[in-house]
Order: C-alpha cells, then structure tokens, then sequence
C-alpha cells in the first residue's frame, strides 16, 4: 500500500471539477448542519457560551476528533464549480505533516516571525491591522492605512479596497479593477514607509 502524500493545489484543483456536484443549498443547510449536529452527538462535546476558547484537553481532543470526522466525510464545498473537494484522513495528516512550521512576514527590521501558538504560549500574538477588505474612499485610502502603520502593537497590514479608482468604479474583470489593486499595493506601501515601517509585511 502506497504511502499518502499531501494534496497539492493541483490536485485540489482537479477534484473540485470532477467531485460529486451538490446543491449549495442543501451543503449550506441540511450536509453541515446535520452532520455537525451528529459528530456533536456522538464524541459528547458540551460547549460552555461563557468560555471563548476551550482549554479542557478532552474537550479539545474531541472537537479535534470531530473536525477530522467532518472533513473526511463532508470534504470542501467549491462554489464556482458546485462540486465537493473529498480527500482521505491519510491525505490530511499528510498535508499538516508537509506543512511549514512557521513563516516570516515582511523583511528586515520590521519583519515578524508567525508559528503556532498554544492556549499557554507566552509569545505575544502577530497582530494584523488594517482595513480588512472593507471599502476605503479613495482620498483617505492613504491616510487610513498609514494610521494603522504608525501604530506599534501593529506588526502587519490587511489592506482595505478602493472604492474608486481615478473616480471610476473598478468593476470586476475590467482593466479599472486591475488599476486599483495595484494603486492599493502601491500607497499601502508609501503608507508604511511613510510611517518609518517599510518592510511591515503585507
């Protein structure tokens, strides 16, 4: 028996135009819910609404279980081709084994080292502020972004989106959409130079 190897994005790719089709519908309100609702039942996960992350090993150990059980049964939904992304529990262990264990975003002095991060972990967090897609005008585009930069608990910048490019819309899969998302790459970046942090990631 062959040994699993992590799914590429290639393969992903492939399965998501040859998977089983499904209705969105019934993915969004009859597959996941009911399916949560039995893996819920059946590894006797309680949740307690006053606790925002659980910490109780079983309790973690369990959601853990579960969540494997839905991914290998239920898959990925890809919504622009209506079909499922199946892989198999060798495949996923595979995939988190080939993973990489931590990453380094922006460069230089301003460069910031993201790992994993337990309950107990001590580290400090990589905080990301900005914007977060939300719609910017486009003359306070700039300024907003150099606002979040110029501040130091802020290690790297999720930009926001131009509202207008030029004053003209940048509808989708036109040459104006094309012209804003470079223009927004551009003046985050003159925003963190700006604000004496050129190399915060992005």
């Amino acid at each position: 028996m062959a040994l699993a190897q992590k799914v590429t994005v290639f393969e992903a790719f492939n399965r998501a135009k040859t998977g089983q089709r499904v209705d969105e519908n019934a993915w969004d309100y009859e597959i996941i819910p009911k399916t949560a609702s039995r893996l819920k039942e059946k590894h006797g996960i309680q949740m307690d609404k006053k606790v925002m992350v659980p910490t109780d090993p079983a309790l973690v150990a369990n959601l853990f279980k579960a969540g494997m059980e839905m991914l290998v049964e239920c898959g990925i939904y890809c919504m622009d081709t209506g079909r499922v992304i199946k892989y198999t529990e060798e495949e996923v262990w595979a995939s988190i084994a080939a993973a990489p264990k931590s990453c380094v975003l922006g460069e230089g002095r301003d460069s910031r080292l993201l790992s994993p991060r337990s309950h107990k972990d001590t580290r400090p967090p990589v905080i990301q502020g900005g914007p977060t897609g939300a719609p910017c005008s486009e003359p306070l585009f700039l300024p907003i972004h150099e606002s979040y930069a110029k501040e130091s608990i802020v290690d790297t910048i999720v930009d926001g989106v131009m509202q207008t490019i030029n004053g003209y819309d940048p509808t989708p899969n036109s040459p104006w959409e094309i012209a804003a998302v470079r223009q927004e790459a551009y003046q985050v970046r003159l925003a963190q130079a700006r604000a004496g942090r050129p190399g915060m990631g992005l």
